[in-house]
């Protein structure tokens, strides 16, 4: 993954886990064979900039270049099979491949980061994010934001959405801290009863130990994240970096860059230290009752 990369529309390969893992595994593995990118561009005959955008996991990896690489970076005949193997894997799609219909291109990557990261931390002025929607408060979301879509596509964008909520059920589930505004319990989305199982389901994963939601007050005035939304990704495995996402209307920036990574971390800790969970639970109590 490029640093900064912008990726919008249909014609961008979006990265997935694996991809990243084994990109930078390979680029490691030059390194320490001494190899350089022209070297390493010659074995396969292509151009530098494919061996720099295989490594960044802009492009996908097949077997035989691995093979090919490997040979070249002097490596075992067990070695490269590993690394053909993880290859093979990094190359099958992920589940939410059965969804591509109904998928946007530049939002797989979104998908296939969020099943791999171990933390998220996340920041939505305007609605809950999707992790921990409801099912008719999410039909109402999609069915504003796709007002073109069949009744069929809405279910299937649905039931993406729910299935994605899968991995906060996981023995191995992911810490997940959400800082919302205030504005978020104002928009009423599907109706007042919507809103109140919607503000309901936030109380009640708001109790779960790997699970924080965090409501900035209006009162909070103006602070540094009033931006756009965005998720921070921080996986398990060494060689990936944090990752951050964030969204613009017809697509979506992976910003991995180390100064864009920090800047929107250091913006998600300070908005939590606008509300307390006490507070934060109270607004949301007091947003219950008034959709009673």
């Amino acid at each position: 993954m490029s640093e900064s990369r912008p990726v919008t529309g249909s014609g961008s390969s979006a990265p997935t886990v694996l991809r990243m893992i084994l990109g930078r595994r390979l680029q490691e593995r030059r390194q320490g064979a001494g190899v350089s990118l022209e070297d390493a561009a010659k074995a396969l005959r292509v151009t530098p900039l494919t061996i720099r955008r295989l490594e960044k996991a802009e492009v996908g990896l097949k077997p035989l270049y691995v093979e090919k690489l490997l040979e070249t970076y002097g490596a075992d005949r067990q070695e490269t099979a590993e690394f053909v193997e993880f290859a093979e894997r990094a190359n099958e799609p992920g589940w939410w491949h059965t969804y591509r219909d109904v998928l946007p291109t530049w939002f797989s990557a979104y998908v296939s980061l969020e099943t791999g990261a171990k933390t998220l931390r996340t920041y939505e002025p305007h609605y809950v994010t999707g992790l921990l929607q409801t099912p008719r408060y999410a039909s109402a979301v999609l069915g504003g934001g796709f007002p073109n879509d069949s009744d069929e596509d809405l279910r299937r964008r649905v039931d993406l959405r729910l299935r994605r909520q899968g991995l906060l059920e996981r023995p191995d589930a992911p810490t997940l801290w959400v800082v919302m505004e205030e504005a978020v319990l104002h928009r009423v989305v599907g109706g007042p009863e919507v809103m109140r199982e919607q503000i309901e389901r936030l109380l009640e994963v708001s109790e779960l130990e790997h699970v924080s939601v965090d409501v900035v007050p209006f009162t909070a005035g103006a602070h540094v994240g009033a931006c756009a939304p965005f998720t921070y990704f921080r996986f398990e495995e060494p060689e990936l970096p944090d990752v951050v996402y964030t969204e613009v209307l017809s697509g979506a920036m992976y910003l991995d860059q180390r100064s864009d990574v920090v800047a929107h971390l250091e913006a998600h800790s300070r908005m939590s230290l606008l509300t307390s969970d006490a507070q934060s639970r109270a607004l949301l109590d007091r947003m219950r009752k008034e959709y009673s």
